[in-house]
């Protein structure tokens, strides 16, 4: 049994081992969790003389990775350098144009989140586990 849930949550973790699109919404959620991580340390770092912004593309290197036939769940999201300098002491961060990236990022992982669980109420229903409690 699942510390997390009983044996209905382990039985939607199994299920999700064979359902493409539930494991790629959990790693495009990996990937955007992953992605805010590095767009806040780049908005901290706004002031750092010489600081380079780093993000990660995760609906590129998700899409690469499943149009290469390779699980969504096996994808290693990397970060890479934005390149750019928007300051005399040679620091490639724009502040505004992050906080906008931060808010957009957030936006989409909510819409993820929001999918997924949609999904998870599909299949609880489907076994008979969705009724209201």
């Amino acid at each position: 049994m699942s510390a997390h849930g009983g044996p209905v949550r382990d039985l939607i973790d199994r299920m999700s081992l064979l359902d493409t699109t539930q494991l790629s919404l959990e790693s495009a959620m990996r990937g955007s969790m992953l992605d805010q991580t590095y767009l806040a340390n780049n908005l901290a770092n706004a002031d750092t003389p010489g600081f380079q912004a780093q993000t990660i593309n995760f609906q590129g290197q998700l899409e690469s990775a499943m149009q290469a036939g390779q699980s969504p769940s096996a994808v290693n999201y990397t970060a890479a350098a934005e390149g750019g300098v928007n300051s005399a002491d040679g620091n490639g961060v724009d502040p505004e144009q992050t906080s906008a990236q931060i808010s957009e990022n957030g936006l989409l992982y909510q819409d993820l989140t929001q999918v997924a669980a949609a999904r998870e109420q599909i299949m609880l229903t489907a076994i008979g586990q969705g009724g209201n409690a």
